[in-house]
């Protein structure tokens, strides 16, 4: 068995304790990444990866099909208060850039797109908000939820669990120039579910209606 030096060892403890240091920077354990759509614009996420403050990368955050509900109208985004299909990301700090690919299937595109966290957003992700679910509680808003939509609109939120989101990010994303699934599978999309489809065929995709207000 190979033996580590005493020196070795204390780097490796120093390191160790530094890290620690580093996560107790936040006052959570972990911040959740989710994904949302409008109604009926069903999108399929292939990849999503974070990179936090400290330059280290978190990848394979992958949720696949997502939806919010096949009922209603689907201009505009969702008034829900969801944090939307996804997970927690377990021993980021908070977020620098979040980079996602998906394949918007009611187009269908495939898009792709590396956010650039503001300051302003955490800031926000280091505050309490008021709980609408429960009066008198407060809770950390340690939820990001990204909004895609067809046309490559992509808008960003933070929440609690149960507080209001807070719009923090609009942007348009880029053609995917692989495709789906980056060439693979012929080019072929994700088959879209007969009801999606029926409301396709009988209305039109309200592109405009998920714009960021500089591009409306």
């Amino acid at each position: 068995m190979k033996r580590i030096g005493i020196g070795a060892l204390l780097a490796l403890l120093l390191a160790a304790c530094a890290s620690g240091a580093a996560n107790a920077r936040l006052p959570y354990e972990a911040w959740r990444l989710g994904f949302l759509a409008p109604h009926y614009m069903e999108v399929w996420t292939e990849d999503a990866a974070i990179e936090d403050v400290r330059g280290r990368v978190f990848s394979g955050y992958r949720s696949g099909t997502v939806a919010v509900a096949h009922s209603g109208d689907a201009a505009g985004w969702p008034v829900t208060q969801s944090m939307g299909k996804g997970r927690y990301v377990v021993g980021a700090d908070l977020p620098r850039r979040i980079h996602v690919r998906w394949q918007s299937l009611v187009e269908p595109q495939t898009y792709r797109i590396t956010l650039d966290i503001p300051d302003e957003m955490r800031a926000l992700m280091l505050e309490k908000a008021n709980s609408i679910a429960v009066p008198g509680r407060q809770e950390y808003r340690n939820a990001v939820v990204v909004g895609l939509a067809p046309g490559g609109w992509v808008k960003v939120w933070v929440k609690s669990p149960g507080s209001e989101r807070i719009e923090a990010l609009c942007q348009k994303a880029e053609v995917e120039p692989k495709g789906p699934d980056q060439g693979a599978h012929g080019g072929r999309y994700v088959t879209l579910p007969p009801k999606v489809k029926a409301y396709i065929d009988q209305n039109p995709v309200p592109y405009d209606s998920w714009k960021c207000p500089e591009n409306a």
